[in-house]
């Protein structure tokens, strides 16, 4: 039998897991940015996949391989939380390993890796999307949910759409050529982004916390 102190151990080690989670998406959009345009003077770029042509390659390849371990860390309560972890795993570390192609001069093999690229970034944000709006969800059926738990489901569904509405508008961009002066895919994937380290922030109790 696990002594209570283990046990202690393992749920905060577990709560630390997923807001670091949630941390480094969170700031993941920003400090590619600001990074690149404080230290590098590059402006914003079409999307954040583009940043990997930048001089912040190492901090958005390196970023997307911690996620991608973290993922396979995590252990729910039930076996597909484990799978949806370690798909999580293998797509972040997909769109690490796989560049987009670049904005200009792209040559076939770089827009084939960049297919490619998209692919595992779609899967990676349908796992996101999924983990929020059906796994995070999850409640014991033998207890009544807390206030809390709740009010986090709440946070958690609105996350969950909130990604799914930017995808649909990021494809609808894409398709359309709309509006690229202004960047729209890459906003449109720092809300993503920013909206999936929301989620896990609330999961590892940074935000609405239960009550003791």
């Amino acid at each position: 039998m696990s002594e209570p102190g283990n046990e202690r151990s393992l749920i905060i080690s577990y709560l630390t897991l997923r807001k670091t989670i949630g941390l480094l998406g969170t700031a993941l959009p920003f400090v590619l940015s600001l990074g690149a345009l404080i230290l590098f003077q590059t402006g914003i770029q079409s999307s954040i996949s583009s940043y990997y042509h930048t001089d912040m390659r190492d901090v958005f390849v390196g970023t997307l391989c911690v996620i991608g371990v973290f993922l396979l860390s995590y252990k729910g309560y039930e076996r597909t939380d484990d799978i949806a972890g370690d798909l999580g795993c293998v797509f972040a570390v997909g769109v690490a390993l796989f560049p987009t192609a670049p904005d200009s001069t792209a040559s076939s093999v770089d827009r084939l890796i960049g297919y490619v690229h998209h692919a595992f970034a779609a899967l990676f944000f349908l796992t996101l999307i999924y983990f929020s709006l059906f796994l995070f969800t999850k409640t014991d059926p033998t207890r009544s949910p807390s206030k809390r738990k709740i009010q986090r489901n709440k946070i958690y569904k609105a996350c969950g759409y909130t990604m799914g509405i930017c995808i649909l508008l990021i494809v609808i961009c894409k398709a359309a050529s709309l509006l690229e002066e202004y960047k729209p895919v890459y906003w449109l994937e720092a809300i993503t982004v920013v909206a999936f380290g929301i989620s896990w922030l609330t999961k590892g109790e940074a935000i609405l916390k239960d009550e003791v």
